[in-house]
């Protein structure tokens, strides 16, 4: 990711149904959705993840992006109207398109997502793609298997990315 395209990202935190999400905004929308529980990792999260630019906590100046972002993760079924400042390289941004294509409720394996894109790609490649995700629930990679259809690694947790697709498919 290019973190040089984000000059300054103001960010607040809110309260949903995982825990703890922080959101950060650029001049071009949401750069940032990170899930965690606890304020201070997340705000060093979003520092490494964003290291060129300046951070400024804006609570009240975000509570309506904050409440967008509390009802995608709290109903990730339901889509969501937030514009998203994507920043990635060639493969992320392909994967990221792919990823926000998926219909909710559904899955993919990476495998399957690699073969998909229209630039080539590994299952791999895709993977790390998912890990460079800092859009949680927005570009929906909890929504990414492994070929057998178990459920691997997610940024924020594995337990988190069960409970989102239990959530996906109860809607």
């Amino acid at each position: 990711m290019d973190t040089n395209l984000f000059g300054t990202l103001r960010f607040g935190f809110g309260e949903t149904r995982l825990g703890l999400a922080l959101a950060a905004m650029s001049e071009r929308g949401v750069a940032a959705i990170l899930l965690g529980d606890e304020r201070p990792r997340l705000r060093r999260e979003l520092a490494r993840a964003f290291p060129d630019a300046a951070l400024i906590e804006d609570q009240a100046g975000l509570a309506e992006t904050l409440a967008g972002v509390v009802a995608l993760i709290d109903h990730p079924g339901a889509g969501h109207a937030l514009a998203l400042d994507l920043s990635g390289t060639t493969i992320e941004m392909a994967v990221w398109d792919a990823l926000r294509k998926i219909p909710s409720g559904e899955t993919r394996s990476y495998g399957q997502l690699a073969k998909a894109l229209p630039v080539a790609a590994t299952a791999q490649e895709v993977g790390a793609a998912c890990a460079a995700n800092v859009l949680a629930v927005a570009v929906p990679c909890h929504r990414v298997l492994k070929a057998d259809g178990s459920i691997s690694g997610y940024r924020w947790g594995v337990h988190r990315k069960r409970r989102l697709l239990e959530m996906e498919r109860a809607a």
